[in-house]
C-alpha cells in the first residue's frame, strides 16, 4: 500500500471530526416530568424531609438526562416546579431553597460543593451535567438575605425566588433567571426588582431562558429575541391548559414561529391540573411534541434543530401581519353577529353557515378575513369566524387582538368559544388574516383531538395564514393570536410579603 493510501482513512475521518465540530445543528431534548408532590402542609418540614422528596423527583430527571445524553442530545430542558412540586406557602417552600450564586464566581457545584454553603440540589444537578456531558436546564427556587437597610426587603428578612439554572457539560453554573412574571397563586415568591435578561453561548448558538407566564409579555421574552437576538429560548413551564388558543403546545409553537426562534418547552404533567404538552419548536413548525391527558407518565423528547435559525434556508421570511388585510376590500358579513366569551373576554362572532366563501368579522380596529372551502358542511357541527380586541384581565393584564375559526361545541351558538377537544369537519382550504395593529402576532392551527398540524399550513409574507392543502385532520382551530405590548397597561408592583 502507497503511504497516501495509507492515510486515506485518517484524513477521511479527521475531516469528519471537523465537519462535526462545523455542525450548523445541534440534538435538544426536553423531559415533561410527573412531579412527585410534597403532601399538603402551611407548615415546613424538615431539610432533610424536603431534601428527600426532591431527590426523589431528582432520580427520575436523572433517568431521563442519561437517556437522552446517550441518544446524542446535547441539552435538556426539565419543567418548572420539576423538582418539588408547587404546593407551597411563603413559609412552607422555604425548606426547598437554597442560595444560587451569580454564575460569574464561575462555579462547579460537583466539585467544590460547600464553597457557597450547603448546596445539595445544585451539586446533584452539576454531577448530572457533568457525568453525562450535557447542558442540564432546572428550576430550583432561590433564597437571598435582606435586612431594613433595603426598603423592599420581605417582613422574614429574605427574598424567594423562582429560578432556573443551567449547567454546562463540565457542571459549570453558566445560567441563573430569577422569574419576573409570577402567575396568581405565586405567593411564596418573590419578583425580582428589574426583569433579568439572561444568556449564554453555546458551541451550538446563543441561548436565553424565560420561566412559563414570561412568555405573554414582552419583558424578558420578547427583549431576549428582538434585542439580543437569541437563536433558542429555553423554556421550563407548569402550564395549565386552556382551549382554544392556549393549550401548551398550541401556543409555544406558533410563538417560536412567530419570533422566528427555536424553543424548548418542557412542561410538568399532572392530568388534574390540565398540565401536559411539551416540545421542541423550530421557526418553521414542530419539530416533535408531546400532549398526554390519558396517563400520568413522562415523557421524553428529543429532536434536531438548526443552531442559528435565522440563518437557516428553512426558516420562514420576516411577515407585515396586516399588509393583506390592510389591501382588500371588507369581505361580506353574516347579518347575525353575536358575542361570545372565551376565557373572559367578549369576542364578536359570526357563523360559517355555508360549505364556503369569504367572511369579514370586524371589533374595534381588527377586522379578520376568512376564505375557506369545507370538505364538507355537516349539520351537526358549527364554526364561527371570531374577533376580540381589548385588554384581557384575567390571570393578569395584557392587551391582545385576536382572529380566530373555531369549532363550537355544539349547534348551539351560546357554546361558541367554550372549550371542544374533538371536531369531524375537514377544509379543504383555508386564507385567514386581520387588520392587526401589533407586529407580534402567533399562528395556531389545531386539530381534532388537540393536536398540531406541522408542515400543513403557512404564513406568507403579507400576513396570510393559508393552508397548503386540504386538512389531513378535523380542524378545532386557526388562530391568529396578537399581542400588542405596547398597549399593555404600567406594570403594577407584586406586594412582598
Amino acid at each position: 500500500m502507497l503511504p497516501s493510501q495509507a492515510l486515506l482513512p485518517a484524513v477521511v475521518l479527521a475531516l469528519a471530526a471537523l465537519q462535526a465540530l462545523a455542525s450548523d445543528t445541534f440534538m435538544a431534548a426536553v423531559y415533561e416530568h410527573a412531579v412527585i408532590l410534597p403532601g399538603p402542609s402551611e407548615e415546613p418540614v424538615s431539610p432533610d424531609s424536603a431534601l428527600a422528596l426532591m431527590n426523589k423527583n431528582m432520580d427520575v430527571l436523572e433517568g431521563a438526562i442519561k437517556e437522552a445524553a446517550q441518544q446524542g442530545a446535547h441539552i435538556i430542558v426539565t419543567p418548572e416546579d420539576g423538582i418539588y412540586g408547587w404546593r407551597f406557602t411563603r413559609e412552607s417552600i422555604y425548606p426547598y431553597l437554597e442560595d444560587i450564586p451569580d454564575p460569574v464566581v464561575n462555579w462547579i457545584p460537583c466539585t467544590d460543593p460547600s464553597r457557597f454553603g450547603p448546596a445539595p440540589v445544585q451539586e446533584r444537578l452539576s454531577c448530572m451535567a457533568r457525568n453525562n456531558s450535557i447542558y442540564v436546564v432546572a428550576n430550583i427556587g432561590d433564597k437571598k438575605p435582606c435586612d431594613s437597610s433595603d426598603p423592599d426587603c420581605p417582613r422574614d428578612g429574605r427574598y424567594q425566588y423562582n429560578t432556573d439554572v443551567v449547567f454546562d457539560t463540565q457542571g459549570k453554573l453558566v445560567a441563573r433567571y430569577h422569574k419576573y412574571n409570577l402567575f396568581q397563586g405565586e405567593s411564596q415568591f418573590n419578583y425580582p426588582k428589574e426583569p433579568e435578561a439572561v444568556i449564554f453561548e453555546t458551541p451550538f448558538g446563543k441561548f436565553g431562558i424565560f420561566t412559563c407566564f414570561d412568555i405573554l409579555f414582552y419583558e424578558p421574552a420578547v427583549v431576549l429575541v428582538s434585542k439580543m437576538q437569541v437563536d433558542t429560548v429555553l423554556f421550563p413551564t407548569a402550564w395549565m391548559n386552556v382551549l382554544p388558543f392556549l393549550t401548551a403546545i398550541e401556543f409555544h409553537s406558533a410563538w417560536a414561529m412567530g419570533m422566528r426562534v427555536n424553543v424548548l418547552a418542557a412542561n410538568t404533567h399532572n392530568t388534574s391540573m390540565a398540565m401536559t404538552g411539551s416540545g421542541i419548536y423550530a421557526p418553521a413548525g414542530a419539530r416533535t411534541y408531546s400532549y398526554n391527558m390519558k396517563t400520568e407518565d413522562g415523557h421524553l423528547l428529543i429532536a434536531e434543530l438548526d443552531a442559528h435559525p435565522r440563518l437557516s434556508p428553512a426558516s420562514p421570511p420576516a411577515v407585515s401581519w396586516n399588509s393583506y388585510a390592510l389591501s382588500v376590500e371588507r369581505f361580506s358579513q353574516n347579518d347575525h353577529e353575536f358575542t361570545g366569551i372565551i376565557f373572559e373576554d367578549p369576542f364578536t362572532f359570526t357563523e360559517l353557515t355555508k360549505p364556503g366563501g369569504n367572511l369579514t368579522v370586524c371589533q374595534k380596529d381588527l377586522c379578520c378575513h376568512l376564505t375557506y372551502r369545507m370538505a364538507e358542511k355537516r349539520d351537526d357541527e358549527v364554526y364561527v369566524l371570531g374577533a376580540f380586541d381589548g385588554l384581557h384581565v384575567i390571570e393578569g393584564q395584557y392587551y391582545l387582538q385576536i382572529c380566530s375559526l373555531l369549532k363550537c361545541p355544539s349547534t348551539n351558538l351560546s357554546t361558541c368559544g367554550q372549550p371542544v377537544e374533538m371536531a369531524q369537519t375537514k377544509f379543504e382550504m383555508f386564507s385567514f388574516s386581520g387588520t392587526f395593529g401589533t407586529s407580534y402576532v402567533f399562528p395556531e392551527v389545531l386539530y381534532s383531538g388537540v393536536q398540531l398540524a406541522p408542515g400543513e399550513f403557512q404564513v406568507l409574507t403579507d400576513g396570510r395564514l393559508i393552508s397548503r392543502n386540504a386538512t389531513s385532520q378535523a380542524v378545532l382551530s386557526v388562530t391568529l393570536f396578537g399581542r400588542w405590548y405596547e398597549k399593555d397597561p404600567p406594570r403594577t408592583d407584586q406586594a412582598s410579603p
